[in-house]
């Protein structure tokens, strides 16, 4: 039989698939020389994600229906059972494993990938910062790199670059950068716009080999960060990139049960506003949180996009053995 398509074949060459294992060797001797414990955490769970800018997916469980809820949810990161673990004592660890996210695919998305994620007890997000350069750092050791670090504000980052505070900016200001995109404007909000300005006409002019660190987030986009003590508070949170590319995100974390909650009935009712399915909120982090989290920063980093950083190209199909059209 003639082979017409040959779409069984990887998409990866072996020596980018070398390249990842080396790299997950490096991380888990990282994290193992400073002390950090590697744990797994369930795929599946009655809980999704509310954030309304992420979709997750869910599936129906056909076992006896005493095991629990039928609906479950595939987790779009490990970070609510790893902050239970927290809760309960566990100290600082890690996990390195797969995450799903519905409808991103796409020259630099999967809709299945691979992410590290991190938290360190009573760090906050800058001395995590440095940590999470330390280890891009190392992975670019691998393939005989070494990049320049810059460090700034978001406010500092508009300011130099449009030349408005992005944290009280007028939204016409916000649009006037990105009239050459002819975005219809219908239904975006100020965060919107905000990201906009970042994807579209931030990133693709930051250095090559650079690592830039941004850190003080609009407050509306805390998410699960906590909020300065500022007269007006930003979201203790950073973003980590190298070049153009976004590689991880990261909080002061949150430790208000209450607020937690208040977060998650704000996600769901932009959500029910859209039509968009609204997922149950994790009870149970609200539960850990409320028992006490301990003071502490984490970080998510995306492994797909690190490899590509590493090899040097655009497509994640180059960095993945076998991506989602072929899966």
């Amino acid at each position: 039989m003639s082979d017409t398509t040959a779409d069984w074949r990887p998409t990866a060459t072996r020596d980018a698939l070398l390249l990842r294992a080396r790299l997950y060797a490096l991380v888990r001797e990282f994290m193992h020389e400073r002390g950090v414990l590697e744990v797994e955490t369930p795929i599946l769970s009655e809980a999704g994600n509310t954030d309304a800018n992420i979709e997750s997916f869910r599936l129906e469980f056909d076992g006896h229906r005493d095991a629990g809820a039928r609906t479950r949810w595939l987790r779009t990161s490990p970070e609510f059972p790893l902050k239970r673990l927290l809760a309960a004592g566990i100290g600082d660890c890690y996990e390195l494993g797969r995450v799903f996210r519905n409808g991103e695919a796409g020259r630099r998305h999967n809709p299945e990938f691979t992410m590290l994620e991190w938290y360190r007890v009573g760090w906050d997000h800058h001395r995590l910062m440095d940590e999470t350069a330390e280890l891009v750092q190392a992975a670019l050791g691998l393939v005989g790199r070494r990049a320049s670090v810059r460090e700034t504000s978001y406010r500092m980052l508009y300011q130099d670059l449009f030349g408005f505070d992005p944290h009280d900016a007028p939204i016409d200001a916000l649009r006037e950068p990105l009239q050459i995109f002819d975005i219809p404007p219908e239904g975006l909000t100020r965060d919107d716009w905000l990201d906009l300005l970042m994807t579209h006409l931030v990133q693709p002019t930051l250095t090559e080999n650079r690592i830039l660190l941004v850190h003080g987030y609009p407050a509306t986009q805390a998410a699960l960060a906590r909020l300065s003590a500022d007269a007006v508070p930003v979201a203790e949170r950073f973003e980590l990139y190298l070049g153009p590319l976004e590689l991880a995100n990261g909080y002061h974390e949150l430790r208000d049960a209450r607020e937690q909650g208040a977060r998650f009935a704000a996600d769901n009712a932009r959500r029910a506003a859209r039509g968009a399915v609204q997922p149950p909120p994790d009870a149970r982090l609200l539960d850990a949180l409320g028992h006490g989290l301990p003071s502490c920063a984490g970080v998510a980093m995306g492994m797909d996009r690190l490899m590509m950083c590493l090899l040097g190209t655009e497509r994640i199909d180059e960095v993945l053995a076998f991506p989602f059209p072929r899966a």
